[in-house]
Order: structure tokens, then sequence, then C-alpha cells
């Protein structure tokens, strides 16, 4: 597989200089512009983003973006990237910066919006040509360890690893450390930490925790890594809150169906807010960190082991070499190419950097990596689908709607699950549904508590009022919104109430969702319906490793040297995985990981002593 195509499919990152103006340079320009500074606003990621820009008669002079509300890490590597790059190469088609597209875009928008104010031409901006630079320096490096990929597992394993003495380097291709955990709901399972003691759970237990995983994947889970999970999550869990990763302890553990016992808690200011602390973390420790550069080959010593990492950024092409490698790349969600059955159709809303690369020089001729389970990912039944194959996630919007009013129906305006069930339950029964889709009913009040809560501006979607996707169908009667959402609105009228007698009653015959949870009747409009598709962002397929997180390969040999931990490993989730799982993974494998490695370094260490 042509790993070049993969990298450019999940988008470019601007490096430095990399962008150089092309020969038809300012000729594209037309007449120029009129001179002075202008202003735009437009929507961002988490809010409005304004734009200032300032025209000489013939070039972009500066672009300046004064107001912003995008994320710390993510979208800021845009805000800081995008603006020099457009002076630079005088150009509106300058590559997006990987992970942060949406600001990238607006800010390119909000150029646009004033090139156009300024009398440019604008499309004769955008199609003034970008070229990227070609690295032409080497360098070698040389370490005890070498971290392919800098999210939650990558950064939790340089932070252990370097406070055990090794000497990391961390690889990351992207602008940012931060991965899927930076952009999860940022929930963990803590199963056995002293936290969830404190919290009033003392009756957990490994064995409920396995017992758990295993029917939430289908028995297809590893035994012996679910339990290694579940043996060393909890101490991995208090190591981290003291170590500065900290955790929402007042908001407490969450009640979840797919868990016999309470065991998970949110990250204080959610995924995000553990990828700023373990990023200080990282930077604290003197992990030597290469960021916007690509692992593309893994060293081979000749007799299937591994002895380092080839990499590259615009201008240098690395040779790293160290006696341990750890892959932590994250899965294949991004890469249709690895991506099997259902799943190639199911939208996707994670991280732009999930393209297999990890798996990709793994099982390359040479190093021959074994995997399992490929076919599956982890789907969840609350995605809209901002755009063709992309979705974003309710779930933050849901999960207090349905402590108002909130139900879930069908096309034909039915109930057909309860609202408060598993996710694999409601997406098992989505899947089931006309066109795999349900839709989400509130009336006023409860759609003010989900628009809040959700996490990005929706107003766009309302506007569109059920004519494009995501379907946001709204009307002063049920009748009304459901007929802009496409929904059976004389069906959906009996629905609700039949619903509103369940509230009133105080108990739901049909489905038995906990009177908890039905505190409330749907009252009055207007009424809003939101559709709900499929979504995934995690893989469940991966690497085969055994329990001390070495890389087997297609012999059922350990790969020496080779390492792998977070999501690019297999088997670990079975089929599905629960809430709060695979951050939980993550950051516990990353830290055996680094135990494992500083182990086998020192034992070759005493070997080479001995000899």
């Amino acid at each position: 597989m042509n790993m070049n195509s993969l990298w450019k499919k999940a988008g470019s990152v601007l490096l430095g200089a990399a962008a150089m103006t092309a020969a038809l340079g300012m000729t594209a320009l037309a007449d120029g512009y009129e001179a002075g500074t202008y202003t735009a606003t437009v929507p961002g990621r988490n809010a409005d983003i304004t734009v200032e820009v300032t025209f000489s008669a013939d070039a972009i002079e500066s672009v300046t973006v004064t107001d912003h509300a995008e994320t710390d890490g993510i979208g800021t590597n845009a805000v800081d990237q995008i603006p020099g790059a457009i002076v630079e190469s005088q150009s509106l088609g300058v590559d997006v910066v990987a992970g942060a597209t949406v600001t990238s875009d607006a800010i390119l928008a909000a150029v646009a919006d004033c090139a156009a104010q300024a009398g440019g031409d604008v499309e004769a901006l955008k199609n003034v040509a970008v070229e990227e630079k070609v690295p032409t320096e080497e360098q070698t490096i040389t370490a005890d360890l070498v971290i392919i990929g800098g999210g939650g597992a990558g950064m939790t394993a340089a932070i252990r690893a370097a406070e055990l003495g090794l000497d990391v380097t961390l690889v990351e291709k992207m602008s940012f450390m931060g991965g899927a955990i930076s952009i999860s709901g940022g929930n963990q399972v803590v199963m056995g930490s002293q936290m969830q003691k404190d919290l009033g759970v003392t009756d957990d237990s490994v064995e409920s925790m396995v017992e758990d995983f295993m029917a939430n994947g289908a028995n297809l889970n590893v035994p012996e890594l679910i339990t290694l999970y579940a043996e060393n999550v909890g101490e991995t869990s208090d190591w981290l809150q003291e170590e500065g990763v900290t955790y929402n302890l007042e908001g407490g553990l969450h009640k979840l169906a797919e868990y016999s016992h309470d065991r998970e808690l949110a990250y204080t200011g959610s995924g995000a807010g553990a990828a700023e602390a373990m990023r200080g973390l990282v930077d604290e420790a003197g992990v030597n960190v290469l960021l916007n550069t690509r692992a593309t080959e893994l060293i081979s010593d000749g007799e299937g082991g591994v002895t380092g990492v080839i990499a590259n950024d615009d201008t240098t092409v690395y040779t790293i070499e160290a006696p341990a490698v750890l892959l932590a790349t994250g899965g294949y969600g991004y890469n249709k190419d690895l991506l099997e059955g259902d799943m190639k159709n199911a939208l996707y809303y994670g991280p732009v950097s999930s393209t297999g690369d990890g798996l990709l020089m793994a099982t390359a001729e040479g190093i021959d990596a074994d995997t399992r389970l490929m076919e599956y990912g982890k789907r969840y039944p609350n995605g809209i689908e901002v755009s063709e194959g992309i979705a974003k996630s309710t779930i933050n919007g849901n999960i207090p709607a349905w402590t108002v009013s909130a139900i879930l129906v069908n096309k034909e305006g039915v109930r057909v699950v309860n609202e408060k069930a598993s996710n694999r339950t409601i997406l098992e029964t989505e899947l089931e549904q006309t066109d795999q889709e349900l839709f989400l009913v509130m009336d006023q009040a409860t759609f003010d508590v989900w628009k809040d809560a959700v996490g990005y501006d929706v107003q766009e979607y309302l506007d569109a009022n059920g004519t494009t996707t995501p379907v946001f169908g709204h009307g002063d009667t049920i009748e009304e919104a459901a007929a802009a959402a496409g929904v059976d609105g004389e069906a959906l009228a009996a629905t609700v109430e039949e619903y509103n007698g369940y509230v009133e009653a105080g108990e739901d015959a049909a489905f038995g969702r906990s009177a908890d949870y039905m505190t409330q009747p749907i009252g009055d409009g207007p009424y809003y319906i939101v559709e709900q598709k499929p979504r995934f962002a995690t893989t469940m397929g991966g690497l085969v490793i055994d329990t001390d997180l070495h890389v087997i390969n297609k012999s059922g040999e350990v790969i020496n040297g080779l390492y792998a931990a977070g999501e690019v490993v297999g088997g670990v989730m079975g089929d599905d995985s629960p809430s709060g799982a695979n951050n939980g993974w993550a950051v516990t494998s990353g830290k055996l990981a680094a135990q494992s490695i500083a182990a086998d370094l020192g034992a070759a260490a005493e070997e080479d002593e001995a000899a």
C-alpha cells in the first residue's frame, strides 16, 4: 500500500516555511486590492472566529486571528500556522492543518471574505499553487526508546519511561500531541482505583469488569488482555491523578447500562483537558518530541526484529536508532482501505491521523506482525452527518436531555427502544430501522438543555430545517416538525401522547425506561427532531500482542524490539467497547508498555555485563 497516498488522504500539515509562491504568483490577483485593513467573522469549531487582514495594492500584508475559542493544542495550531502560510504563499490554496480542518477552513473562509471586500480575485487566490518542500537533510538520533504516536498511549508511555530513566524520543506526525483522547468525550474506566473507592464503590472487582467487557464484546475479547487491563487500570488511574492528569471527582462516577458497577469518571476539562495535562508532563519529563514528523518505516535487524524507525518532516529524514520501538499510532478508521464490511459505510468522527500507519509498518515484509479482529469498530448510535461520510456526536447533549423529556423514534414515528439502554442495544435497534437511523424528539425546554450541552453551534442546521443533512427538523407543532424531518407526524403525535402517559404513571410499560429519567412529560413547542445515525471513531482490530506488550508475528513469535499500546492493539474489547474503555486502555497499556520495555532493557544490560 502506498503510505504517501494515505498521508495525503489524512491531510498534510504546513511546516515552517513549507508554503512557496508558484510561478503564477501575483499575476493571479488581476487588478490587485484596495489597500486597507478588513475584518470578517465566520463560524469555527467551537465559536465564531474573527480575522483581520491588511492588504497593500498588490499583496496580502498580514493576517491576524483577533478572536477565537478554538481548542488549545488542536484548533490553535491552525490559528498559529494558517495566517503565516497565507501571507508567505499569497495563496488561499494552502493546506489545512491536519487535525484542525474546521478551524483551518474557517480562517481561509474569513480571509477570502476580506479579500473580496478589498476587491481581490478570490477564485484566483484559491488557485495560486503552493509547493511542498521535500526533505533534503539527514539526521541520526539514538535513544533507548522511540515511541511512534503522541496520543493517550504514547504520551503516557513517554511519561512513565522517562520516569524510569529511559532516554525517549517521541515521533508524532500531527502538529500536536493528543490523538483520539484529545477529541474524545473525556471519560475513562477507573475500576480498582482509590478514586472509585473514595466515591463509594468498594465492591467492584477484576472479575466483574472482565465479565462486563466480555458480554459487551460478544466474548470475542482476548481473555489475557482484558484481564491485564482490569488488573492495572486502577493503579494507572491513581498514578495519573497524582502526576497531574486530574479527574472530575465532583462530577462523580457515571451510571451506565454496560457496567454492573459504577466505574467511569470524566477527566477535568474533558478529553482536551487530559491531553493538555499530558503534553505538559511530557515536556516536564524532557522527552525529545518530533512534531510534524511522519514515521515511514521500521528498521529491521534482518532477522525479524526491529532496531529503530525512519521518519521525516518537511526538511529532514531521521534515522532513529533504538533497541525498543513502541507503536502507539492509534486506529485505522480514517483509512477505508483497511476497513471491512459495514465499517466502510459508517460515519466517521475520529481523528484524521487514524490511518493505520503502525499497522502498515508492522505488517510490512520482513517484520510480518500478525493482526486480529480487523473487521470490527466501535459504533455509537448518536451521530449526525455534517458532511459526506463525516459525523459529529450528539452524546453530550443527549445525556442531559434524557433527564428532561427526550425520546427516540424511528422514521415511522414510533418508539422502539429504551433511551437509557446501553449504546450497543440502541445501536442494534437503530440498525434494524428504516435507513438505519433513529430520531431524537424534544420539546422546547429539552432542546434548550440539549443545545447548551452538545458542544457546538447548530444554528446552521436549524436554519436548513430538514432540507439537508444533518436533519434538524422543527416546527410549532409535532406534525410540522415531523414533516420537516421526514418522520410520520400522525404516528409521532400518538407516540408522544403514549409516552406522556407513562410519565404520568411513573412506569414505562413499553421499554422499561427508569422513572429517574421520566421526570417530565413532553410539553410545549416548538418541537425539534434531530437525526441519529451510526458513527464510529475507534477501531477494534489491530496488532497481536502478549501480556508484556510485545508484538507477535505471523509465526506466533515475539518480534524483538517491537511493542504496541493503545488502539493499534487488537482484541482487547472484542467487537465493541463500552464507554470510557478506550481511554482507559490507552493510558493503562501505555504505562505497562513503558514498564515492560524498561524491564527488558534492564535485563539485556545485565546479560551484556555478565558476558
